[in-house]
């Protein structure tokens, strides 16, 4: 028979590979649904239906791989692996609410604009704000609606930075989930933040004045097509 220490101990690897191939298909249908999206500052979100889809989908791609250690304890704690899917399913129902809010301001736009945003969200990661949501969001895991505020405070400033460069590219996706990763599974080090912090905030001033220098931020435009002579 199987106890219920064995099920304890059995129970975090299996939520914690479940958890993470769910985040790896994501990826895949997020590469299938931007194809064709990325276009930079000039980046169209689309309408509300295709964006809800796309941005559900990055969320998971993107926010599941840091949450996943959380959601096996959650699981361990509780004695199931039944727990984990109202746990991760309200920790992502918050970043589906983040994307209402993104939504109406995922729009075309300068690169000044761009710029300053990725600065102010360098600025953030410097607060005490920031430091306070990302040791909340690493140590809780009572539920799913705390773990997922706590984390979207702690990521609120990537995020923007995000919806500031280019929403729709997985490059940019890919360097906001590795920042992400490191910041819920990693200790808070002065020694490493700040320089990452002052690195975004350079970033954010190359966008401002020197675009042409980030790969994809701009995209030519379109040659208008010849009228046939007359």
């Amino acid at each position: 028979m199987v106890t219920m220490e064995s099920r304890r101990t059995s129970t975090p690897p299996l939520v914690l590979a479940a958890t993470l191939g769910l985040a790896g298909a994501c990826w895949a249908v997020s590469a299938w649904l931007m194809d064709g999206m990325d276009m930079g500052v000039a980046t169209r979100p689309g309408a509300f239906g295709f964006f809800a889809a796309a941005w559900v989908t990055m969320m998971a791609a993107m926010m599941l791989p840091g949450a996943a250690p959380a959601v096996a304890r959650h699981a361990q704690l509780a004695g199931t692996m039944r727990a984990a899917l109202p746990f991760a399913g309200s920790y992502l129902a918050i970043w589906v609410l983040a994307g209402v809010v993104a939504y109406p301001l995922d729009r075309p736009h300068g690169t000044l604009a761009a710029g300053l945003a990725v600065i102010a969200a360098g600025v953030y990661e410097l607060t005490p704000a920031k430091r306070q949501f990302r040791r909340r969001c690493r140590e809780e895991t009572r539920s799913g609606l705390g773990f997922g505020l706590c984390c979207l405070g702690s990521t609120a400033g990537l995020m923007a930075m995000l919806v500031a460069v280019d929403v729709m590219s997985l490059l940019w996706m890919a360097v906001i989930t590795v920042l992400a990763c490191a910041q819920k599974l990693l200790p808070a080090k002065v020694a490493i933040d700040v320089p990452v912090a002052l690195a975004i905030i350079g970033l954010g001033f190359v966008i401002a004045t020197s675009p042409a220098l980030i790969p994809g931020l701009i995209r030519p435009a379109m040659p208008m097509p010849m009228s046939p002579a007359m």
